[in-house]
């Protein structure tokens, strides 16, 4: 390992240590129990072609350049640190940054399904955020709803030629901000209102989520851009490697 992957992997750490390890209050994510079983094993199901997907992307990516397993290992450790530190809501919730688009952004969203099921699972375990029943609902929201959309819009940016970090800005954003609309049709679809139905229901629970999940969005598309300075100065020959940066840059 090179005197600069080094360094990477020494900052994630850094980062894991002073912020991932939060204290466990209200449930992040959906928590365990919450949903139906039958919605559980729903999600579940949907999830599995994209994870089974997103193993054989990165079993190729690394088989192309083992190079990349240090950007993707920083890429699951943002996930984690990001996604552990949540912030209360006026409303009596909790809302948290993705950190997924990151990773969209360098690997494909295929890639984040895998690193964003692992990082639930071990949420789950050992942090008592979201749960082990939900971990096909949370996995589809954060993990493949949310990259998809980041990795969307970042493909559309850049055929327009807009800025590189204004492209990733907006793909972090938009990206968080989908998966929350995502979780709020998944909650509204299992609890549905009395008066208004499915719609009613989602509305009632975006309405919720929006007072935090808006400004936590653009936070995340900030520190997405941030992230990715950093790595165009300390890791280009690895950036060059997976085709984020084009040679002769």
């Amino acid at each position: 390992m090179t005197k600069r992957q080094k360094l990477i992997l020494s900052i994630v750490t850094v980062l894991s240590l002073a912020f991932g390890v939060v204290p466990a209050a209200s449930a992040m994510h959906i928590m365990e129990g919450y949903l139906p079983a039958a919605h559980c094993m729903v999600w579940g199901v949907i999830c599995l072609p994209f994870v089974v997907w997103g193993f054989i992307s990165i079993k190729n990516t690394l088989q192309e350049n083992r190079r990349a397993i240090t950007v993707l290992a920083m890429a699951g450790a943002f996930i984690f640190v990001i996604s552990s530190l949540k912030i209360p809501s006026v409303t009596g919730s909790c809302s948290h940054m993705t950190g997924t688009g990151i990773g969209a952004i360098l690997f494909g969203p295929a890639s984040v399904s895998v690193l964003g099921i692992i990082v639930l699972l071990f949420q789950a375990i050992l942090l008592a955020h979201g749960g082990l029943t939900t971990l096909g609902a949370n996995t589809f929201s954060m993990a493949i709803a949310g990259p998809f959309v980041s990795f969307g819009i970042y493909k559309l940016c850049e055929t327009l030629k807009v800025n590189k970090m204004v492209s990733v800005f907006l793909a972090a954003m938009l990206g968080d901000i989908f998966t929350y609309c995502v979780t709020s049709l998944q909650l509204a679809a299992a609890y549905p209102s009395d008066v208004g139905g499915f719609m009613a229901s989602a509305v009632k629970f975006l309405g919720v989520f929006a007072p935090t999940q808006l400004p936590l969005a653009v936070v995340e598309g900030i520190l997405t851009v941030i992230i990715v300075i950093g790595l165009e100065s300390f890791a280009k020959p690895e950036l060059k490697s997976i085709g984020f940066i084009k040679e002769g840059r």
